[in-house]
């Protein structure tokens, strides 16, 4: 089997200017075997899966790392996405496909804004501390509601669809999001200078 380029193995996406934020979270370990370069992680499908939400879920949240709470809330776009807006919304999206899709409970009984418009509005008691702590709590919480189940298990408290659905899009709200948390953080610190 042909070697695998070191700029493409996790451990070295420094080299591409990645920044240190965003590569050094210490939650995915190496994904590929040094010895034979066979991809460990897709011996167990459930266990890289909850890797990688919870791999994504670190990079947002230390996204506010090191950031002042004016620059956390920092407009550089015309919508309201703001550096803390985004880990506010992203707990809004924990408590709507974890939480309400798996209990069906709603959205004021979960405590969640109405819309995913308004997770992104801030109020004057939210912080960098006070905002990773509700995500740190909405991860938890979803964490524990999804122990139990398989893949494959159909929950309907959005309307009937399979866990692994709600993975899939899990994964992909999240990515979106680190992408544009990259952004907006890279224009905030580039600020200082």
């Amino acid at each position: 089997m042909a070697a695998i380029p070191s700029h493409l193995v996790t451990g070295n996406r420094r080299h591409l200017g990645w920044p240190a934020w965003y590569v050094d979270t210490g939650v995915v370990a190496d994904p590929v075997n040094e010895h034979d370069a066979t991809p460990a992680w897709t011996d167990d499908l459930r266990v890289r899966l909850d890797e990688l939400l919870d791999e994504h879920r670190a990079k947002l949240r230390s996204s506010l790392d090191g950031l002042t709470e004016d620059e956390a809330r920092r407009s550089l776009v015309p919508s309201r996405t703001t550096l803390l807006g985004l880990v506010k919304h992203v707990t809004y999206v924990e408590q709507v496909w974890f939480n309400q899709a798996l209990t069906g409970r709603s959205l004021k009984e979960l405590g969640a804004p109405a819309t995913p418009d308004r997770s992104f509005m801030l109020r004057t008691t939210d912080t960098i501390e006070t905002v990773q702590a509700a995500h740190d709590v909405a991860c938890a919480e979803s964490r524990r509601l999804v122990a139990d189940l398989a893949l494959e298990q159909e929950v309907t408290g959005r309307g009937p669809r399979s866990l692994w659905a709600i993975y899939a899009h899990m994964l992909r709200e999240l990515a979106q999001h680190c992408g544009h948390a990259d952004i907006l953080r890279e224009q905030v610190l580039a600020a200082r200078d």
